[in-house]
């Protein structure tokens, strides 16, 4: 007891670092919170004659599945993929579909490739986007013609250009969420 005392007494202005642990609530809710907060940009007053806003939440999904492949369950696309498509628009279905394929698929990957770098993740983000503002396009009922998909050209280069943003923001909230906060016990 007294040797506690002992040690409590020396310790820094700072504390011990032992006995520090990460919140489970940041761990957790950061990801997810992310991924629905891109998937309300559709909420935005941004008035277009054709689709030019990139799929936010499809983007951060992509990025926290490649910055930390851990960090959300397979099964996340379904509830991910159904908050998208309450605010983007599409047939209730569409997000859940697309977002639990890319999170099948990008598993797959993972495993065939665990290591990749920053230019082969962004290919890969290339091609999951292409696939997705397609098969969306498709989904959404409208009639697809030649020149409606170049019309898409606009909203696939701008999620090309954002994809490198929005994957660092992914990893400054994957800082914040691995901040670690004192345990009292």
């Amino acid at each position: 007891m007294m040797e506690q005392l002992n040690h409590q007494s020396r310790r820094d202005r700072f504390g011990s670092k032992i006995n520090r642990d990460h919140s489970p609530i940041l761990m957790f809710v950061v990801p997810w919170l992310s991924i629905m907060l891109g998937s309300l940009t559709p909420l935005l007053p941004i008035i277009a004659p054709a689709p030019i806003l990139p799929p936010m939440g499809y983007l951060l999904l992509l990025s926290w599945r490649m910055l930390r492949p851990g960090s959300l369950p397979l099964w996340a696309g379904f509830p991910l993929g159904m908050f998208d498509d309450m605010f983007s628009g599409q047939p209730l279905g569409s997000g859940i579909l697309l977002f639990s394929l890319t999170l099948i698929a990008l598993d797959l990957l993972e495993l065939r490739f665990p290591w990749r770098r920053f230019w082969q993740n962004w290919i890969i983000a290339a091609l999951f986007m292409f696939a997705y503002l397609v098969v969306a396009a498709l989904v959404s009922g409208a009639r697809i013609e030649l020149l409606h998909l170049t019309l898409l050209v606009p909203q696939l280069l701008l999620s090309l250009t954002m994809f490198p943003i929005l994957m660092a923001l992914a990893n400054f909230l994957d800082w914040v969420r691995l901040l670690r906060v004192w345990r009292t016990s």
